[in-house]
C-alpha cells in the first residue's frame, strides 16, 4: 500500500511540474496533502528496483494490458491463461492478488432467468440433446435463443442468435424490432449459408412459438429438432449464457438509444470480440474461431 502511495505521489509531482508556474503546487505541499513523509518519499525515489521487483512490475503491466484489451471483462483465470500463453509461469492466485492490488475486477455474471413463454402447438417437442454440451465436431449441434435488449427511444429490440455448440461460436444472428417467427427463420438461413452444411445436424432451442412455427419447421426440415423440457432452461444453458455475457460485458455499459445503436454494439461484440478474440475455458482458452481452426487443421 505504501509503495502504491509513493507511486501515486510521484505521478502527481510529475504532473505538477508540467503545470504553469502560478498554478503549480510545491512538492512539500503535495506530500503534506497526501500525508506522505518527505524522507520516506525521497528514500523511495532513490531506491533501485531489484530484478524481482522489475519482473513483478512488468507482470502487473501485462495484467493491466490484458484486462484493458478484454474491455475489463477478464478475471484472474483468463488473465492467467493469457500470461501463460506469453511464456509467463504464474499461478492464478498470484494474478488475483496483483489484480486486487491494482483495483482490477472482472464483472460478475448475473445468473440468467427463464422468461420464454411455452408454446401451445401440436408439434412433438422432444429433448434429444439432453444436456450433452460437448459435440466432437463443428456443425453437429446448433443451439438458438432469443433475448430482449432495452433501448431508450424505441423500447425493446430482439436478438436471435445461433451458436455452434462445438466451439460456442455465434454463427448467425439477427436483430429485430418484433418477435415474429420470420426472424428466427432468417437467422437459420444465414447460418446455413455461412456454414454450407452437407450433413444432418441437431438443432436445439426452447419451446417458444417461433421455434415451432411453420416457417421455422420448413427452413429446418433437413435437421433433427430438439427442444428444452418445459420450464427447464438448463437444456439451453450455453446460448442463454452467451446472451447473459453480451449484456454484462457490452450492452449494459451503454445507454442504448435505439435499434441502430443496438445493432452496432451487437455487431462489435460478436464479430470483433466474442468470436475472434475472447478466450473461452471450453475452448482450452482459445477464441471460438481459433478453436475451430485447430479442429480443421487436424482433420
Amino acid at each position: 500500500m505504501t509503495q502504491a502511495l509513493y507511486r501515486a505521489t510521484d505521478e502527481y509531482v510529475i504532473q505538477q511540474r508540467q503545470t504553469p508556474g502560478k498554478h503549480r503546487v510545491s512538492v512539500s505541499r503535495i506530500l503534506e496533502i497526501l500525508g506522505v513523509s518527505r524522507s520516506g518519499y525521497y528514500t523511495w525515489k532513490k531506491h533501485v528496483p531489484s530484478k524481482s521487483e522489475k519482473h513483478r512490475e512488468e507482470i502487473k503491466r501485462k495484467i493491466r494490458d490484458i484486462y484493458r484489451e478484454s474491455y475489463q471483462n477478464y478475471g484472474a483465470p483468463k488473465i492467467t491463461q493469457k500470461l501463460r500463453s506469453q511464456g509467463e509461469q504464474i499461478s492464478e492466485k498470484t494474478v488475483g492478488n496483483y489484480m486486487r492490488q491494482m483495483g482490477l475486477k472482472a464483472q460478475w455474471v448475473k445468473p440468467f432467468t427463464y422468461t420464454t413463454t411455452d408454446s401451445d402447438c401440436n408439434v412433438k417437442l422432444e429433448n434429444i440433446l439432453e444436456e450433452q454440451f460437448n459435440p466432437k465436431a463443428p456443425n453437429t449441434v446448433w443451439v438458438s435463443d432469443i433475448t430482449y435488449i432495452w433501448t431508450k427511444n424505441e423500447g425493446f429490440v430482439y436478438l436471435t442468435s445461433i451458436m455452434d455448440l462445438y466451439s460456442r461460436k455465434i454463427i448467425a444472428w439477427t436483430l429485430s424490432n418484433t418477435l415474429e417467427a420470420r426472424y428466427v427463420s432468417e437467422t437459420v438461413k444465414k447460418a446455413k449459408a455461412v456454414r454450407n452444411v452437407e450433413k444432418t445436424l441437431l438443432f436445439h432451442s426452447d419451446r417458444g412459438s417461433q421455434y415451432v412455427s411453420e416457417t421455422f419447421l420448413n427452413v429446418t426440415e433437413e435437421m433433427i429438432h430438439s427442444y428444452s423440457k418445459k420450464a427447464y432452461p438448463w437444456d439451453n444453458a450455453c446460448i442463454e449464457s452467451f446472451h447473459a455475457l453480451i449484456k454484462r460485458e457490452w450492452l449494459k455499459k451503454k445507454q442504448i438509444q435505439g435499434y441502430k445503436e443496438a445493432y452496432k454494439l451487437v455487431f462489435e461484440y460478436i464479430e470483433t470480440f466474442y468470436n475472434t478474440v475472447r478466450i473461452h475455458s471450453h475452448c482450452g482458452y482459445l477464441s471460438p474461431k481459433q478453436y475451430e481452426e485447430e479442429y480443421l487443421s487436424s482433420h
